[in-house]
């Protein structure tokens, strides 16, 4: 897709082109998008040039990280968009109309940064569905297994708590056998005060 084209794709998406914040983020995306590099050699990401040539970030953030290749970026490529290697990691300036594919950034969340990688759409479309159909699968395993282990869980706490009942009243049937004096036939003390009552 081109610049303008994945553009449109993030935002129908509910992100933007991703802006790349510091070198760890960079890795984060090079190690992600080495992925995809059978199927294109870079990726579209957020930076572009105002009126005034100035370079910025599409979703405003600061411009305070940049990971240029060698001799870029060029003064005269004003017209020019910017991908992110898939091989390097390094940013280029390459024509707008280049087919790429594209990082989608969504908002951020303090406990997850929601990335997109994509290729052309019209190329993935049966990819992406099969991906979704595997997602959903292993979503649903996922919430099988814990169903189950909560099941065994809770099945081996009802166990435990039912033979420790058991245990509890055994104990208590012993005590109030002892308190209530229960005779016992081997006392040789409970025999000789038989034998005394029988003798009198």
């Amino acid at each position: 897709m081109s610049w303008a084209q994945s553009v449109t794709q993030c935002v129908q998406s509910g992100g933007m082109l991703a802006s790349v914040e510091d070198l760890a983020e960079s890795n984060f995306l090079v190690e992600h998008a080495d992925l995809y590099t059978s199927k294109t050699s870079g990726f579209w990401i957020g930076i572009y040039r105002n009126v005034n040539g100035q370079l910025l970030w599409q979703d405003n953030s600061a411009l305070d990280f940049v990971n240029w290749g060698e001799g870029e970026p060029s003064e005269d490529q004003l017209d020019y968009c910017v991908q992110l290697s898939a091989f390097s990691g390094y940013w280029s300036i390459i024509p707008c109309s280049s087919e790429k594919g594209f990082i989608c950034k969504k908002a951020k969340n303090p406990l997850l940064i929601a990335l997109y990688l994509f290729t052309d759409a019209k190329k993935d479309k049966v990819h992406g569905q099969s991906t979704v159909w595997i997602l959903l699968a292993l979503v649903l395993i996922i919430f099988i297994g814990t169903g189950f282990m909560v099941y065994f869980l809770l099945k081996i706490k009802n166990q435990s708590e039912t033979q420790q009942a058991v245990r509890q009243y055994s104990t208590l049937l012993e005590y109030s056998s002892t308190l209530t004096g229960g005779e016992n036939e081997n006392d040789p003390a409970s025999n000789r005060e038989k034998n005394e009552h029988s003798i009198v």
